[in-house]
């Protein structure tokens, strides 16, 4: 039966209806009190308001806090050092998360977590496996994101060698988290015959997956509209998947939960940088090719970058830098060429986190376009490791 614009998530109002908002977290892990906005101010970082705003984050955002049950075991392998799991989970609406968790297959002491986070790009027709070698034969848009954004790397992989315990989730309406679009509410349906109509025209032939990704990126709209209706958002719902995978990484055996990474690149990048700012428990994180002041982005970019980045409400409060000085270190990578961002968006934004947080801040800048190159891979993981291995 179809369910229009939520199939696949016909539970998510009843959930939504229901679930508390997310409390954030201290370094120490423990819940951490709103205070008053008279002793914060916006971007204010760990050093002064970060509690206040990370409180105002979750109630712009409206992220809930989902617990994952029911956590399976469902494939194990090894390949080239790096023992390999594929988890799957409940969140309590929609389908199970799926996920990878890898560390080096030989460990006897308790290690890092690095929560990986992939990208956007426009695909959803697979989530996490772009970071990840599962030890199989690549889906074919995983294969096709790791040339075209990785340098045909999997980041995770050379993570878990580094002496990482490494978490890679689907995210909320990607791959095994998708929405089912086999029968698309009319307005989709009729967006979908003009693409085919296009393609015919322009003799082109789509893969299943391929046409699911066009049809899922419009739909991206429906998913932000339903979510507003329900009191949170498109980026609210995504970082409440996100954040119930770092509680996973954070207990499971033989993880220290004292040292926790985030990383990701475009909008993994983005969604690095919520998590990092909403739990202060991620202790070093990486955003990738995913940085600019908000207003140089309007109006010439909002159609470059998806909900995750333009969530509604969230101007009024936080720009995008003042979420990465919620960090408590934070490393953000810049290409001077990224076609996504304009370059005095960039600078204006390194300009300001170095006011808020210099100390805590790392900024790199690379000829790059957008993408994570090795160089900028090598460079993450060597930061990582400084924060989260040598330091300890």
């Amino acid at each position: 039966m179809s369910t229009g614009a939520l199939a696949g998530y016909a539970d998510w109002p009843a959930y939504l209806a229901g679930a508390p908002a997310f409390v954030p977290r201290g370094s120490d892990g423990q819940a951490v009190t709103a205070v008053s906005d008279a002793a914060s101010s916006p971007g204010a970082g760990a050093d002064r308001g970060s509690d206040a705003d990370r409180h105002a984050l979750v109630e712009v955002l409206g992220v809930r806090g989902a617990t994952a049950a029911d956590v399976r075991i469902e494939r194990e392998w090894v390949v080239d050092g790096v023992q390999g799991r594929e988890l799957t989970w409940s969140l309590g609406f929609g389908p199970r998360t799926r996920a990878y968790l890898l560390n080096p297959a030989e460990r006897a002491a308790e290690l890092p977590g690095v929560l990986a986070l992939h990208a956007h790009g426009g695909v959803r027709s697979t989530g996490a496996e772009q970071l990840v070698d599962t030890g199989r034969a690549p889906h074919p848009s995983a294969a096709r994101l790791r040339a075209r954004c990785y340098g045909g790397r999997t980041p995770a992989n050379d993570l878990a060698r580094d002496g990482f315990v490494v978490l890679v989730p689907d995210a909320f309406s990607w791959a095994s988290r998708a929405f089912d679009l086999s029968a698309p509410p009319a307005v989709l349906a009729r967006l979908g015959a003009a693409l085919d109509a296009l393609h015919r025209e322009r003799d082109e032939t789509l893969s299943a997956d391929e046409r699911f990704d066009e049809l899922s990126s419009l739909h991206e709209y429906g998913i932000a509209k339903a979510a507003g209706a329900l009191g949170t958002t498109f980026a609210g719902a995504v970082a409440t998947d996100d954040l119930a995978a770092l509680d996973v990484l954070a207990n499971w055996p033989g993880v220290d939960g004292a040292r926790l990474g985030a990383v990701g690149f475009s909008g993994g990048g983005g969604r690095a940088l919520f998590v990092t700012a909403l739990d202060g428990r991620v202790a070093a994180s990486v955003v990738s090719g995913m940085m600019a002041t908000t207003a140089s982005l309007v109006p010439d970019y909002l159609d470059t970058h998806s909900w995750l980045l333009h969530s509604p409400g969230l101007a009024a409060r936080f720009d995008l830098p003042d979420l990465a000085a919620l960090g408590r270190r934070v490393l953000v990578q810049y290409g001077r060429h990224d076609e996504l961002f304009p370059p005095q968006g960039m600078t204006d934004a390194d300009t300001r986190l170095r006011t808020l947080i210099d100390a805590r801040y790392t900024a790199a800048w690379h000829d790059a376009g957008h993408e994570f190159t090795a160089v900028m891979q090598d460079e993450a993981r060597e930061f990582l490791a400084g924060a989260l291995i040598r330091s300890a």
